[in-house]
């Protein structure tokens, strides 16, 4: 069957996500402590025991993590002092903060020639798990659709995300291939819903599941000769 779509995941596939969120994560600080000076040095232990507890309450808060993000930032300045409104206040202005930080990506070189190359011969969709928007990092003329766990409500390696995606991009399973970093979510859970897998993997790890990807690339630019050999075969 010939390939029609392609799907993206984000984090760690087109950008290295590690020390972006390392970043927004001391840049969140940095405006907490200007803005919250009640809050002081707030353990993250004790940040991480509020998001478990919230997550406890509401098992969906998993694959809503904007929403889980503002709602701890809420109960830890609440709980340091703040009355409920201004803590409220604080929380969204402070997730903003961390949101325009967690922005500053810095592409894969390989990133914007590769998918402006495939996107004059395939339909280019996201399915992500995590909170980067592509319309605010100026890539959504590439994509026709983006679909983000936050939105739908369910995650990856959930087979539901990709069967959306697969209804967006009018694709049948055997037309579509997804690219992604992660052997559960992205392997797995594309297998799982009929596309064609291949596993980006610049660092060389070791392949350590069952099932095998459907390929494995280094460099996204191997992808368009990948994407050949597929068609090659059908």
């Amino acid at each position: 069957m010939t390939i029609k779509l392609i799907t993206f995941d984000l984090d760690d596939t087109l950008w290295d996500t590690a020390p972006v969120i390392v970043s927004a994560e001391a840049v969140l600080r940095e405006w907490l402590a200007r803005h919250a000076p009640k809050l002081g040095g707030f353990p993250v232990e004790q940040l991480f025991a509020i998001r478990q507890r919230l997550v406890d309450a509401d098992p969906s808060l998993k694959h809503r993590i904007s929403a889980l993000r503002r709602r701890v930032l809420f109960h830890a300045l609440y709980d340091a002092g703040y009355p409920q409104a201004e803590a409220e206040t604080l929380a969204a202005d402070s997730f903003e903060v961390f949101l325009e930080a967690r922005h500053q990506v810095e592409l894969f070189p390989e990133v914007m020639p590769t998918l402006e190359a495939l996107s004059q011969h395939y339909t280019l969709g996201v399915v992500t798990n995590g909170n980067a928007d592509v319309r605010r990092l100026g890539l959504m003329d590439f994509f026709a659709f983006a679909l983000c766990a936050e939105d739908l409500g369910i995650g990856k390696p959930d087979p539901r995300p990709f069967h959306e995606a697969l209804r967006l991009g009018n694709a049948l399973g055997g037309a579509a291939v997804h690219v992604g970093d992660h052997p559960g979510d992205d392997i797995a859970g594309a297998q799982q819903a009929g596309l064609r897998a291949i596993w980006y993997n610049p660092q060389g790890k070791a392949w350590d599941a069952s099932h095998q990807p459907d390929a494995e690339i280094g460099s996204l630019s191997e992808l368009p000769e990948v994407l050949r050999n597929f068609q090659a075969r059908t």
